[in-house]
């Protein structure tokens, strides 16, 4: 499926592209043509192999995080911030 690219003169971005719009549109230079399932197929080579396993290491995490520990505790109720303060120290204790 290959397409035939008919550039606009008037899209343009620069210079370059409008002289090589004027040059198509008066037949001097041959339009560009774009076959869609070779660059398909061509794509597809990109993503398997070596390209899979590149994408796989360059996205793996740098540092493993250990799994968090389930911590239980209760507070007494007892209105004696002593008490908070050691659960607290229970919790994450001070270095």
């Amino acid at each position: 499926m290959s397409e035939e690219i008919k550039p606009n003169v008037e899209q343009a971005s620069t210079e370059d592209a409008k002289l090589v719009a004027e040059e198509i549109a008066s037949g001097e230079a041959k339009a560009p043509s774009v076959d869609m399932d070779k660059d398909y197929q061509a794509a597809q080579k990109f993503s398997v192999g070596k390209g899979e396993k590149a994408a796989q290491d360059a996205t793996a995490p740098e540092y493993q995080m250990p799994e968090s520990e389930e911590q239980k505790t209760e507070a007494k109720s007892t209105a004696n911030p002593d008490d908070y303060k050691a659960m607290a120290e229970e919790i994450r204790p001070q270095q």
